[in-house]
């Protein structure tokens, strides 16, 4: 009896290459390339793959070589975003066949950068990962101003904390009331669009009307300008006097102690996205 024709065996799938390249979680600092630090501007010159966003200058992304391959994964309001998902996915992509991929973000990578987010996200697939810090804004911006963020003159802490605290969240976050009554001053970063709603309720938890408050727009660049008013005045004009994001607003006694005269210069700057 004729045997049975053999089944032709399944192919093998595929195989994964495995991630060869390092990711660099690098921190762009605030705008003013300046402020860039020596780790970021050596990395930018020797990368092969950059992944970058919204508020990075022209003049950082000339740094890297022109045969460095590129992915613009920018978050703006009122702009298209490109997912988180999607930016995870870019990274572990380039990974595989990259050497040195910098992913290059505004300010600080771990301070509401959701830096960690891309680490523990690249760590679990097994990809190598570091960080590199970078000035942040909420520090910059007011110095640019003139304005410091402690002072032994006013209080003895300061809270740096999200505006924005709908983004991927169900629930307010935020104990504004609490804040009010620790006696330290606020950095608040993407706090505009919900300023009004901020200021009533640190208003309702106690804080005096005349607290001097801030706002600078475009910290560190050129266009930057700021707004000094008490905070009961605070949100009504930053509305009349057209005021946008980016920005960061800092309100507490430490807005007293500005010295104008020893801001910088803004950086003349050109950014992908326009402010």
């Amino acid at each position: 009896m004729p045997s049975a024709a053999a089944t032709p065996a399944d192919p093998e799938p595929a195989a994964v290459p495995a991630p060869s390249g390092t990711v660099y979680l690098v921190g762009a600092g605030p705008g003013d390339p300046d402020l860039l630090t020596l780790r970021a501007h050596r990395l930018l010159q020797s990368c092969d793959a950059l992944v970058y966003d919204a508020l990075i200058p022209e003049e950082l992304l000339a740094l890297v070589p022109q045969d460095c391959e590129r992915h613009f994964v920018g978050k703006r309001r009122g702009h298209h975003s490109v997912p988180q998902a999607s930016t995870n996915a870019v990274l572990v992509e380039l990974a595989r066949r990259r050497r040195c991929i910098v992913r290059l973000k505004g300010g600080d990578p771990f301070l509401f950068g959701r830096g960690a987010e891309e680490a523990a996200h690249l760590v679990a697939r097994g990809i190598r990962v570091e960080v590199v810090p970078g000035i942040t804004a909420g520090i910059a911006a007011p110095a640019y101003a003139g304005i410091p963020v402690t002072h032994r003159r006013a209080g003895s802490c300061v809270t740096f904390v999200t505006g924005h605290e709908e983004i991927d969240k169900g629930r307010a976050a935020v104990d504004w009331g609490g804040l009010a009554r620790s006696g330290g001053s606020l950095v608040i970063y993407m706090g505009l669009h919900n300023l009004a709603r901020i200021s009533a309720e640190l208003l309702a938890a106690g804080l005096a009307p005349d607290t001097p408050a801030a706002v600078i727009q475009q910290g560190t660049v050129r266009g930057q300008r700021q707004l000094l008013a008490p905070l009961l005045e605070l949100a009504s004009r930053v509305e009349q006097e057209g005021f946008g994001s980016p920005a960061i607003v800092v309100i507490g006694a430490v807005v007293a102690q500005r010295v104008p005269a020893c801001a910088p210069q803004p950086a003349a700057v050109t950014l992908p996205i326009p402010f």
